[in-house]
């Protein structure tokens, strides 16, 4: 069995949870499994929720997590018409407006449909900007969203910063 080295055992939701400086993660990125519940509300509606997400912890970033499509409403997105973009560590990523009734919200979600080595376990998980949604918590705890959206972090209590993705930090 290969055991990808980006890839961080998960810790068990009833684990406390001590602070983490985004400046202590690594780069390349490493990913966590995630147990605790990640939900991700838009206009009424829950358009994501999961015991099952994968966290993405790279140096300077907040925590992104990826949501398993089973665990996604998927028929509320559709492929965006616009934005690609390219990392050089998980790949091509592809977008996706979310749409509820006549609320569209444009690319506020990505996913990797053919990541690179080392990144295979996000292949067609999604990732969701906090800014662009109404709501998103992680064990019930509210989300607050990476300044700047380019990256899509989740800043929560339990991450320190400072973050990348504000004026002035792009060559951080």
């Amino acid at each position: 069995m290969y055991l990808d080295p980006l890839w961080v055992q998960p810790v068990p939701h009833s684990a406390p949870r001590p602070p983490e400086s985004v400046w202590d993660y690594p780069r390349p990125p490493a990913m966590r499994e995630d147990d605790r519940v990640v939900r991700v509300e838009c206009a009424g509606q829950v358009v994501a929720e999961s015991r099952k997400s994968v966290r993405v912890l790279e140096t300077s970033h907040p925590p992104v997590f990826y949501i398993p499509p089973a665990d996604v409403r998927t028929e509320l997105l559709i492929p965006a018409t616009s934005g690609r973009t390219w990392c050089e560590w998980k790949g091509a990523a592809r977008y996706w407006d979310v749409v509820v009734g006549d609320d569209v919200r444009a690319g506020a979600a990505w996913s990797y449909p053919r990541p690179e080595r080392g990144f295979t376990a996000l292949k067609d998980y999604f990732a969701f900007y906090p800014s662009r949604m109404d709501r998103c918590t992680v064990a019930g705890e509210g989300v607050t969203a990476q300044e700047g959206d380019f990256y899509g972090g989740w800043i929560t209590s339990e991450v320190c910063g400072p973050f990348k993705g504000g004026p002035g930090t792009l060559l951080w």
